[in-house]
């Protein structure tokens, strides 16, 4: 499995501490090389005004991240080390994000500035340490206690008085950094379909197999209230794969005043958003337990052609770590019309300097705490589309108005590629099993980056 050698540099562990009678969570962030100094300022210190609620639901998100919901044959002596979770502060939100090990499940927890007291000292993203010591601490906090938060380790010395920095060298998947960048191309599709109360959802939830299943199937809304669950496909329910995935709400379920379902209209995704008053969370859940998002291939197109890079410009100057961006803001802050500002979005979302809230339809700032320089490298299908481009593998055949034809060399074989405004087409083994629906072949690719280098005007 390939990995990314990073050397996180915490501080000190992520803890709960308790001092006369005060209870406080301290989140270490990782210290980027740039950044490193004898201080560490915090992103966010204050105090939680619902306690157990939200360690609830950081300890499910950890869940997630400690989980993994497939377990290929060639991996079962390989498998990845846990991730840390990623935290963005920003129009005064926290966001924690993070990702199982198979990449196939995402969450995220939204808390909202009434979830807290306290001051945001400053923007950013970062990684944190939930180390096993600070999951079992967060179990045991309850409503009526004084908890401090603090994201981030101010005025912490890296190396004097004996003081030592905690280094905790890993290997980083790279699944992590493809997948972040590949979900928002799918939540983005996403639309809301159920909508479930409390009761409803905890009825639901104690209704899943206990075995993990195989298979699909269709969460069906009742004429009289509630859902079922269905072998048989339903146009108006909501496919799914790995039913197990979906245990993760069960602590959570009694704490919520719903459920939200979304779902992608061709199946290929679905969400599921637990409202928890002024705290949320979110799992976005890939069409099969095999299909992590890290192997789709949504962004592609983005990292091959559409926006100027004036036109990125322009819309990455208007980024301050904004909480919510809607598509009107966007367009006048930035003088695009949708036109140019949707290849543009795509582009910083392929970046990973935008993240995307389904339940508000609109995006945020972060910027991923790994190197952005080498997302292009980590897809292997971008990167056979740029060999055969260097070496000569394509040939324009025509070009009109409605379409673009080309030969793409394969092995032993030419390959008919046709790319429309909205629609390309390939003869390939790829296309014929996927079409579009994980993302363009390495053929389909190379035309793109043909036409967009300008060799076939």
């Amino acid at each position: 499995m390939n990995g990314l050698d990073h050397t996180y540099r915490y501080p000190a562990p992520s803890l709960v501490s308790t001092h006369a009678g005060e209870h406080g969570i301290y989140l270490a962030t990782d210290t980027p090389p740039e950044a490193q100094s004898t201080t560490q300022e915090a992103f966010f210190e204050g105090l939680l005004l619902h306690p157990f609620l939200t360690a609830q639901l950081l300890g499910a998100l950890a869940r997630v991240v400690g989980s993994r919901f497939h377990i290929p044959p060639a991996m079962l002596t390989r498998i990845l080390a846990q991730s840390d979770p990623v935290v963005t502060s920003g129009g005064g939100l926290l966001r924690f994000e993070g990702l199982s090990g198979c990449c196939s499940a995402y969450a995220r927890v939204d808390m909202a500035p009434e979830s807290y007291r306290g001051e945001v000292v400053r923007h950013g993203t970062t990684n944190v340490d939930f180390n096993p010591e600070m999951r079992a601490a967060l179990a045991q906090l309850r409503d009526g206690q004084r908890v401090g938060l603090a994201v981030g380790g101010e005025q912490l010395v890296l190396r004097s008085e004996g003081r030592e920095v905690v280094e905790r060298k890993v290997k980083l998947p790279l699944r992590w950094l493809k997948a972040f960048v590949e979900l928002q191309h799918y939540q983005q599709r996403l639309e809301p379909r159920l909508r479930l109360g409390r009761v409803e959802l905890m009825r639901l939830l104690r209704a899943l197999p206990r075995a993990t299943t195989r298979g699909h199937f269709w969460l069906v809304p009742l004429r009289g209230g509630g859902v079922r669950l269905s072998p048989r496909a339903a146009a108006e329910g909501v496919k799914l794969a790995g039913l197990e995935r979906l245990r993760i709400l069960e602590t959570l379920a009694p704490l919520a005043d719903g459920l939200t379902v979304f779902a992608d209209p061709a199946g290929e995704a679905s969400e599921w958003r637990l409202d928890c008053g002024p705290l949320s969370f979110s799992l976005t859940l890939s069409a099969d337990v095999w299909r992590g998002f890290s192997g789709e291939g949504q962004a592609l197109s983005a990292l091959t052609q559409g926006a100027s890079e004036a036109d990125v410009a322009a819309l990455r100057a208007q980024l301050h770590w904004q909480a919510l961006l809607t598509p009107a803001q966007l367009r006048t802050a930035s003088g695009l019309d949708s036109a140019r500002l949707t290849p543009a979005l795509a582009r910083l979302g392929a970046l990973g300097l935008l993240g995307f809230d389904t339940a508000h339809a609109a995006w945020f700032h972060r910027r991923l705490p790994f190197d952005l320089a080498q997302v292009e490298a980590l897809h292997p299908r971008l990167d056979a589309a740029q060999r055969l481009l260097r070496e000569g593998g394509v040939t324009l055949r025509q070009a009109s108005a409605e379409w673009i034809e080309g030969d793409v060399r394969g092995s032993g074989v030419l390959h008919r590629v046709r790319i429309g405004a909205e629609q390309a087409e390939c003869d390939c083994l790829w296309y014929a099993q996927h079409q579009l629906r994980r993302g363009p072949c390495k053929h389909i690719l190379a035309l793109q980056l043909f036409m967009e280098e300008g060799e076939g005007r």
